[in-house]
């Protein structure tokens, strides 16, 4: 793994046609992906999304992917991150999605909701008597364009993510998790210091600039 991520693809710009039928929105969204220099060298490293990035850079400034280490990498689809975490020779990278996974060596899928009790009784066939070390949450509920709905709904993703942190991260144990600037935010960061002797934020630069999201990186689970 190399110390400094580096963009090798050329940024040259791709522009995108008008077709019939094709709303404006999804003409842009074409185009920024089409142009985006990440899902360019997705595509080059072999990364699943340009997601990848955003948890190398994570990974980079904080150190929180361990060798010999139990991974569990909540809202996985379509898999990126589990791609990441393997390469760092963990004892076991469990991915959890509602969604469909094509499958990824050395990761063990589970296909339904983390909070479901059945899969959580998956997780714990898996790693037997131990604890997960690292728990990765890059899940953003459906959106619906209402600033204020959908931070509330990334809100409770993020207190239902933290609630399973309690039960199964393990003591020294670290949770990286996406979230939304805003209302319950303050509070949440307050919460998470209380479990862990180290919380910080931080944006990646692989995560787009016109995008409300970071992360939370919270270390050393007390």
């Amino acid at each position: 793994m190399t110390n400094k991520l580096k963009l090798t693809v050329r940024n040259k710009f791709t522009r995108v046609k008008t077709a019939r039928g094709r709303k404006l929105s999804s003409k842009n969204w074409l185009q920024r992906q089409l142009n985006d220099p990440y899902v360019k060298q997705s595509k080059q490293d072999g990364y699943r999304s340009r997601a990848a990035y955003k948890l190398l850079e994570i990974n980079q400034k904080y150190q929180i992917i361990k060798n010999n280490s139990n991974i569990l990498d909540l809202g996985a689809a379509p898999g990126s991150w589990s791609q990441i975490a393997v390469e760092f020779n963990p004892k076991k990278v469990i991915a959890i999605d509602l969604l469909e996974i094509e499958n990824l060596t050395d990761v063990d899928f589970i296909q339904g909701d983390f909070l479901d009790q059945e899969v959580r009784n998956k997780i714990i066939d898996l790693i037997g008597d131990e604890k997960i070390d690292l728990i990765l949450s890059d899940i953003a509920p459906n959106m619906t364009g209402h600033k204020d709905t959908d931070q509330l709904r990334i809100m409770a993703v993020c207190e239902q993510v933290l609630d399973f942190a309690k039960d199964i991260l393990s003591q020294k144990g670290s949770l990286v998790i996406k979230i939304f600037q805003g209302v319950g935010f303050p509070e949440y960061i307050t919460e998470l210091k209380q479990l862990f002797a180290k919380v910080n934020t931080y944006k990646p630069d692989a995560s787009r600039s016109k995008s409300a999201e970071i992360y939370i990186v919270a270390k050393d689970k007390k």
